[in-house]
């Protein structure tokens, strides 16, 4: 309007951008009403204080748009899909097809997810300590193997055939 002032109030604008939305077959969320310092999470549609809520500087209310909760759950379920191609409900069938312990140590319970860094296949759910040492003994087999051998009392000591060159025993 001239005035800068709308022809309808409000509550009747409102009232007809939900009529017209319903009669395109969309669904309109229910207005709830928010007191002061809080905000309604739209997944787990509950009104949580300020503190719930992480800050965001694309928002125009300066909060995420999810609490800080349902964030996780969301950035979790995320990560496994675009890391492993694995839903949670997946990754929890192979924790409980391996009794939810640990494929290498059968102690401690499986919680990470092990792949393998050259295909991005998942081997397994392994524990923290089993994941890292496969890590850090860069997947690779004959480290392991050699490994498993120093631990068992074989030791592997190279042996010099020529200045600069060793040669590991069979």
């Amino acid at each position: 309007m001239p005035d800068g002032l709308q022809a309808y109030c409000r509550e009747c604008s409102a009232e007809y951008y939900r009529q017209r939305q319903e009669a395109k077959g969309k669904k309109v969320r229910e207005k709830v009403p928010v007191p002061p310092g809080h905000k309604l999470c739209p997944q787990c549609s509950q009104v949580k204080p300020h503190s719930d809520w992480g800050r965001s500087k694309s928002t125009s209310d300066g909060w995420a748009s999810y609490c800080r909760a349902c964030r996780a759950e969301r950035d979790r379920a995320s990560h496994f899909k675009r890391k492993f191609g694995l839903t949670e409900a997946e990754r929890d069938e192979l924790i409980a097809s391996q009794m939810g312990l640990c494929a290498i140590c059968l102690k401690a319970p499986a919680v990470h997810v092990d792949h393998c860094h050259k295909t991005g296949r998942v081997r397994g759910v392994l524990c923290f300590n089993c994941n890292s040492g496969l890590g850090l003994l860069r997947d690779d087999p004959d480290v392991i193997n050699r490994a498993a051998d120093y631990l068992e009392g074989n030791v592997w000591k190279p042996t010099l055939v020529a200045p600069g060159v060793y040669q590991l025993p069979s």
